[in-house]
Order: structure tokens, then sequence, then C-alpha cells
């Protein structure tokens, strides 16, 4: 898979595996609906959608986040924006605390950490429709999609040892678990509709 999307063929492998049915989809914290395509070892594949035809989860913590994984992101449709922030340890004047998200199969335990941060906006790269670009992991990012704008992307995950999943949050957070939100069958549908409408 990570070839045909570096070969250009990311739009008909998405139409492929999206049409063959059966996707799961769920709510992530993050703002978007995530069907996941494939599961090989460490890597893994999803497709992202923003839509307001459908609701969200929101976040215990904040949108600013990084990867265990290295990440390889094309855009179906839409725009994305991948926000770099720039993360320094502070102590006194720390405006945010560090944590740390384990993923399981009933959701994500999130658990404050020692470390106090302050953060600042870095690049800004702003992603279009057949565009593709990485993300290596532990680096700190947003993603965001204009306001009322409808954006779809192929979501290319692989592992890299030693990694962890970590996310800013409030200086007073609490260690807490998030559940899973898996969207019914018929929303399920309803998102595979609308990317193959945008795709075709």
């Amino acid at each position: 898979m990570h070839e045909r999307v570096l070969a250009g063929e990311a739009r008909t492998w998405a139409l492929e595996a999206l049409s063959a049915g059966g996707v799961a989809a769920v709510r992530h914290p993050l703002g978007f609906v995530c069907l996941p395509l494939e599961r090989d070892g460490g890597e893994g594949v999803c497709v992202h959608l923003w839509s307001g035809s459908l609701a969200h989860a929101e976040s215990t913590t904040s949108q600013i986040h990084c990867h265990s994984w290295d990440l390889v992101s094309h855009v179906l449709y839409g725009q994305v924006r991948n926000v770099h922030a720039v993360v320094t340890d502070a102590g006194a004047d720390a405006t945010h605390r560090v944590f740390e998200v384990v993923s399981g199969a009933d959701g994500d335990r999130i658990s404050p950490t020692g470390r106090t941060v302050r953060h600042a906006t870095g690049l800004v790269e702003v992603f279009g429709a057949g565009q593709t670009y990485t993300l290596a992991a532990d680096r700190f990012h947003s993603s965001v999609v204009p306001e009322g704008g409808e954006a779809a992307t192929i979501a290319l995950g692989r592992g890299r040892p030693g990694g962890r999943d970590l996310s800013l949050g409030p200086l007073d957070g609490a260690a807490h678990h998030v559940a899973r939100q898996p969207l019914d069958a018929r929303e399920s549908e309803l998102a595979v509709r609308l990317i193959i409408a945008h795709l075709t």
C-alpha cells in the first residue's frame, strides 16, 4: 500500500478499499472520523475524514500531539494544514503538560507526565488534493482543516521502536480513559458515501 500511494495510486486504492464495504469507522478525538482499512504488524492504513455531516469527538487534552510512528499522508480532497508546534520545556512559566497516550482495544489511556512545556506555532504547511506529505515520529503538530471545510486523507503509519504517542494538555490534568466512539452502521455508510462521492 505504501508503494501505491507513493506511486500516485492513492485515489484508486481508496476507492477500491472503501467500495469493498465492511469498514467500521470511529470518531477520533483529534476531530476527524477514522476509517481503518489495513493493519500489518507495525504498519497501518486509515482514511481520515473531516466533514460537517458527521458528529466528531472532542479532545480531552488538545489538538497538539506527536506520533510514535512515521506518517505519510496523502490528501484525497479538500485542504489540510499541517501546523508544526515548537515545544519548549518550561517550569514556572509552563502553559501545558505533556500527556502520554496508550491505545488499546477499548480506547486510550491518557496519563500526565512530569514534563511541562510552552509552545509556539512553527512552520505551517498547506496541502491540497493529490499532494502527499510526511512527518517523522516525535514531531509535535496539529492537523487543521479550514472551518466548514470538507477533506479526506489516507494516513499511512509505520511504527518506530521506542516511540510514544504524546499530547499537550492542561497543567493540572489527571489521568483518564477515553473510550472509542464507533459510528453506527448508518453513519459508517454515510462516511464511505461522502468520500466516494468526492472521488468519482
